[in-house]
């Protein structure tokens, strides 16, 4: 996994301080401008974008940047979204930097940005990069792409009126509308970023632009990314940006999600490396070593009917957020949910232990009992999820734990050896699936039995 890098600031030419951040060690210096309703200091909760930059980090240093008015970055940013405003505040940053000449890559509505200082500084733009992006948004005669005039008024109105619902999520990431926590995650991030007003202005702002006369001028190798089925920017709005400006390159992927961070990220990076550097990472994920942590609510349903609908529900949102809170407490990063379980991953073996002990410890206090199984080994990390042997291993090892236990593997114990974690045997055991036979570890606690 990429490490979270600090966000920092350098002062744009009027005074106004502009935030970045910069993370890998590639050859290649990548400027990203991500365009999107979610601050890049809130976009490392999102394991999707964790593995964007992990695979870009694989071949570049990337600078994550967002415009005046947007997340961390001051200004009002309504009359300077794109334009001369805009390129000065690029530039401030790449001096900031040290970049003499970037690939620059823009999505969603960062793409004006993007096109318009290449296509005005060619001297500092080695490559462009666009992906589900577009030049203009309004609909003309001589332009069939975006919105018609007479729905552009509505339009603004009913996205402000959904603003910090996560209701979007349906136009701009479908393939993640059923999921719940990620609904209610980018609501979050939207009321953070900005409130209906913000959206409303900024929208208006970057969809009355009009850079068509622009395309002709980029002089820079160019390539245009565009998902097929986008509800949000129409396919046929990447189709113009590679039919105009000169020599680029088109490559059209399935999918209908907006967000570049959702659905098949390796898909869309491939495509981005092999552009720039002729070659493309094979197509299974990165293999990295991490220790796996899965959580269980023991005998849910009991548990539910004990205690009746409306406290369960209560008690398993206190659960969510104790999990949620352990996890950023101990460097833990949460995969997903299946069921009453959680899965997550850690760097280190210890603070993994550490967190179960205490999820488990506050559940109980809650009225929850929990059970926790961990296991280190090399994991494949793809879309967002993590699979392989050691995965299934941490799940078979939390399987066998009790209730309020914490088992761990004796590949985690040998790990933790020195640390002042009280442990007990728990005898060998075969796991359904796995070779061999485990030898397995109770964690004890003062605070439950063992």
């Amino acid at each position: 996994m990429p490490e979270v890098p600090e966000a920092r600031y350098v002062r744009s030419p009027d005074g106004t301080n502009l935030a970045y951040q910069l993370i890998g060690h590639g050859q290649l210096d990548l400027v990203f401008l991500p365009g999107i309703s979610i601050s890049i200091d809130l976009m490392w909760d999102d394991p999707g974008n964790r593995r964007v930059s992990s695979r870009l980090n694989g071949f570049s240093r990337t600078i994550w940047f967002e415009g005046r008015g947007w997340g961390s970055s001051e200004g009002v940013g309504v009359d300077s979204t794109v334009g001369e405003t805009s390129d000065a505040d690029l530039i401030a940053v790449l001096d900031a930097v040290g970049c003499d000449r970037v690939v620059m890559m823009g999505s969603s509505v960062s793409g004006q940005n993007a096109m318009h200082f290449a296509a005005t500084h060619p001297e500092r733009v080695s490559a462009l990069v666009l992906f589900n992006t577009y030049c203009h948004y309004i609909r003309h005669e001589d332009y069939s792409c975006g919105i018609p005039p007479d729905a552009f008024e509505h339009f603004l109105a009913d996205s402000a009126s959904q603003w910090g619902t996560g209701s979007l999520v349906e136009i701009l990431a479908p393939s993640k509308a059923t999921d719940e926590r990620f609904r209610q995650w980018v609501a979050r991030c939207e009321r953070l970023t900005g409130g209906p007003h913000w959206l409303s202005s900024t929208m208006r702002a970057s969809y009355e632009v009009d850079y068509r006369s622009l395309l002709g001028d980029i002089e820079a190798p160019t390539l245009v990314l565009h998902r097929r089925g986008n509800r949000y920017v129409r396919v046929g709005a990447g189709r113009y940006l590679a039919e105009h400006i000169p020599g680029a390159k088109y490559v059209e992927l399935p999918g209908e999600d907006h967000f570049f961070f959702v659905g098949d990220v390796d898909c869309w990076v491939d495509e981005v490396e092999e552009f720039l550097t002729g070659r493309r990472q094979h197509g299974e994920g990165e293999v990295v070593l991490a220790t796996v942590l899965f959580t269980d609510i023991v005998n849910s349903t009991a548990q539910e009917a004990a205690v009746g609908h409306r406290a369960w529900t209560r008690l398993t949102d206190e659960h969510d957020a104790l999990i949620a809170r352990a996890l950023t407490r101990h460097g833990g990063q949460a995969i997903k949910t299946m069921g009453d379980g959680t899965l997550a991953t850690f760097g280190a073996s210890t603070r993994s232990v550490r967190c179960a002990t205490e999820i488990v410890d506050e559940a109980r206090e809650l009225g929850l009992e929990l059970r926790a199984g961990i296991h280190s080994g090399e994991v494949e990390v793809k879309d967002g999820d993590v699979i392989g042997l050691a995965v299934t291993i941490g799940k078979r090892v939390c399987d066998l734990a009790g209730p309020c236990q914490v088992l761990i593997s004796e590949t985690v114990r040998g790990q933790i050896i020195g640390s002042d974690i009280p442990l007990s045997e728990h005898g060998t055991h075969a796991l359904k699936g796995v070779p061999d036979e485990w030898r397995l570890w109770v964690v004890r606690s003062e605070r439950r039995p063992s």
